[in-house]
């Protein structure tokens, strides 16, 4: 299927020599280069950023800027013989560089300081450089192949820097710039903790065009690019005579994909087998990060079961938690916390047939996922910072049969737009435990009132309308000068 659709892409990109195309930047590509069995091989990436953009290519034809997820100075002659000629374009690292720009700068400066944490900030005095090394092989890369009538659509924390690059270096080049942050983007006082924010800032303001999940996430950059000395008006910033442009758009989802997953007999058959082994499902899936709540919400778990005694045996709380990071030792204290605490809750309230929590540390795949979906009582998304988070839509979208109960943090960026869910703070413990009980014991009509509204928000703003807004048309387009 892999190379299927690779081949499909590239027939799409050669059709016409001057069609426009739409250069996609990522951290990453949509696929992971893997070493089996002393071959290099390509798999599928997983998450949402690249399902979603892959759909790009159903109207334009796609050139798509990335790292394979190998270290270059390893394996980078077969890695770059697999992907050559497939509308993908291996931008390499080194190991340096795979510590440096990604595990130290992106990892354990960006992320934390964009999901207000920065306590766990911990970088080397070099990762600076090697991001900025990093985000000018991107634009050297992109400009090497780009054509006037190109788009450019840039993404995420990993390439503050690119937009601006690609400006200076290409100064008579009219061709269109667009920038997504997928994360959030924090109060400006918390931005500022990094020492290099102004320069960030002024990367991300090469861009024509700069979008957010959230209202507020937008709110706050124009308030950091405001001190940091630019002009800001509500919808733009002045930067070197020209306008960048702000916008507010939550990604979508494939919706229609979602819910013929949820309406596979085998999935339908699947999840009444589930079903069957218990009697009421709590359901969490969660990379294993800190900005997911997944302690506070095994607390309140247990909480719940300590307040509602007449649950123990009734309900059982499963919980996927996907690997990532593995090798950060902040990550690996978190699973240390994770699992011991579900050792500690099972071991406590467990008994002979029926386990309170069942733990899974590991990927799923999508059939799974979708029975997962459409066994659970109640779906439970509470990190206590997220830019958007894709499983609360998903969910929503699986359940064709109208049932089921989402539980979502309030700071979640899909919160904003998936009113009718029970929406908590997962600091509050208590509150937390409540809204768990309200979720298992709400009557079958409010259940069906409550999801017919959220499935109506998601099917609102589906991705290609998301994807549209900022390369189709007109809505990516380089702005006349401003007038002295």
């Amino acid at each position: 299927m892999i190379r299927k659709a690779l081949v499909q892409a590239r027939q799409v990109m050669d059709r016409n020599h001057d069609d426009p195309r739409v250069l996609i930047a990522s951290n990453r590509l949509p696929v992971t280069v893997v070493r089996e069995a002393g071959h290099v091989r390509l798999r599928r990436s997983s998450g949402g950023l690249a399902s979603g953009l892959r759909r790009v290519a159903r109207n334009w034809p796609v050139r798509w800027y990335g790292w394979n997820g190998l270290a270059s100075d390893e394996e980078c002659p077969r890695a770059f013989g697999a992907l050559k000629g497939q509308a993908l374009v291996s931008v390499p690292l080194t190991s340096a560089e795979v510590s440096g720009f990604y595990s130290e700068y992106c990892n354990s400066m960006l992320w934390p300081v964009l999901h207000g944490m920065w306590d766990n900030v911990a970088v080397s005095d070099d990762s600076w450089r090697r991001y900025t090394a990093v985000n000018m092989r991107f634009a050297e890369a992109i400009l090497s192949d780009c054509r006037p009538s190109d788009r450019i659509w840039v993404h995420d924390y990993h390439l503050f820097l690119l937009p601006q690059l690609l400006r200076k270096l290409r100064r008579d080049s009219e061709t269109p710039i667009a920038f997504f942050l997928h994360t959030p983007f924090p109060r400006p006082d918390v931005f500022a903790r990094i020492p290099q924010s102004r320069a960030l800032i002024h990367g991300i303001l090469g861009a024509d065009l700069i979008g957010f999940h959230t209202a507020e996430y937008a709110a706050h950059f124009r308030d950091a690019a405001r001190d940091a000395g630019y002009v800001v008006t509500n919808d733009s910033v002045i930067v070197d005579g020209r306008e960048a442009r702000i916008t507010v758009r939550p990604m979508g989802i494939d919706a229609d994909a979602f819910a013929q997953l949820g309406n596979d007999p085998e999935v339908i058959e699947e999840a009444g087998r589930l079903r069957a082994s218990y009697k009421k499902i709590l359901l969490g899936v969660d990379r294993l990060d800190y900005t997911k709540g997944i302690p506070q919400r095994l607390l309140a778990f247990e909480m719940l079961l300590q307040n509602q005694p007449e649950l123990c045996g009734q309900v059982s709380l499963i919980q996927i938690a996907v690997p990532t990071r593995t090798d950060s030792a902040c990550y690996q204290d978190l699973r240390r916390i994770v699992e011991n605490t579900v050792a500690h809750i099972n071991g406590k309230y467990g008994r002979s047939g029926w386990t309170p929590i069942e733990y899974l540390y590991d990927t799923v795949d999508l059939n799974t996922l979708g029975t997962l979906y459409r066994a659970a009582d109640v779906m439970l998304v509470t990190p206590c910072s997220d830019g958007l988070n894709l499983v609360a839509k998903e969910f929503v979208a699986t359940r064709t049969d109208g049932d089921g109960v989402l539980v979502l943090s309030k700071y979640a960026g899909a919160a904003k737009e998936l009113t009718s869910a029970l929406q908590v703070d997962p600091h509050r413990l208590r509150d937390l435990a409540d809204a768990f009980y309200c979720a298992l014991t709400m009557t079958m009509p409010e259940r069906k009132r409550r999801m017919a509204a959220l499935m109506r928000a998601i099917t609102a703003n589906g991705v290609d309308s998301w994807i549209d807004s900022f390369v189709g048309g007109d809505s990516v387009r380089v702005p006349a000068p401003i007038a002295n």
